[in-house]
């Protein structure tokens, strides 16, 4: 969450500093980047940005100053400010298929992040953020590190919050070579990922699919990808 202080702090993520056109882009996908039709459903100022972010009372992880919760994952995220903010960061929203490949530890098809074996189903408290007691809360990133790592370290793959995705939600295109939903789609929602705070241990399957309004991210957050070099 700090860093994403860090995106407000600079008067990113409203109308009044908007990305610029293509930005954010997969460079592998046609038409990926940011779209100046968008402009409109990023916040109208700053203080209408805040005022957003505050969606979950006592779960959301905003403050107006910062203090505790700094270590702690942005939620009450919109998908169109978190693609504002992974442009201004220097990276991109991940599509579903580099999210799910991630997760899956590749073609080893990771029942969890975490399983090794792949087929292992064994979790519990020590290895995610989740509803496995009925009382998720957020907490800090990586809380549950190096035990809920995936197969390349990457911390907080499933639970926590959901995690935003590049792609409209729809069939889940396979095979998959640098593919996207990026035409709008007939339900009009994006597909987000990895289970959150309050999801059950079903939902924070590696295969496991939601979705949400790109306009409704109460339990969602962002992860930002980058490509490397």
């Amino acid at each position: 969450m700090g860093r994403f202080r860090q995106f407000v702090n600079a008067g990113m993520g409203t109308q009044k500093s908007l990305p610029a056109s293509g930005a954010g882009a997969n460079l592998a996908i046609t038409g990926s980047g940011w779209d100046s039709t968008w402009n409109t459903n990023l916040a109208a100022d700053p203080n209408s940005l805040t005022t957003a972010l505050k969606c979950l009372a006592g779960y959301q992880t905003w403050t107006d100053t910062a203090g505790i919760n700094e270590s702690k994952p942005i939620n009450c995220l919109d998908w169109y400010t978190a693609f504002a903010f992974c442009a201004w960061d220097g990276g991109r929203l991940p599509t579903e298929a580099e999210w799910n490949y991630t997760a899956s530890g590749g073609n080893e098809q990771r029942y969890y992040p975490w399983s090794s074996p792949p087929t292992s189903t064994t979790i519990d408290d020590s290895y995610a953020v989740y509803n496995w007691d009925g009382s998720g809360i957020p907490l800090n990133v990586g809380s549950k590190s190096p035990k809920g790592d995936g197969k390349w370290g990457q911390t907080d793959l499933a639970g926590n919050v959901w995690e935003w995705t590049l792609d409209w939600y729809d069939t889940y295109q396979m095979p998959c070579i640098n593919c996207a939903d990026i035409t709008d789609a007939s339900v009009s929602v994006r597909g987000v990922r990895g289970g959150d705070f309050s999801a059950g241990a079903s939902g924070l399957r590696s295969a496991y699919r939601n979705y949400s309004g790109p306009w409704d991210g109460d339990d969602v957050g962002a992860r930002c990808a980058r490509t490397s070099l």
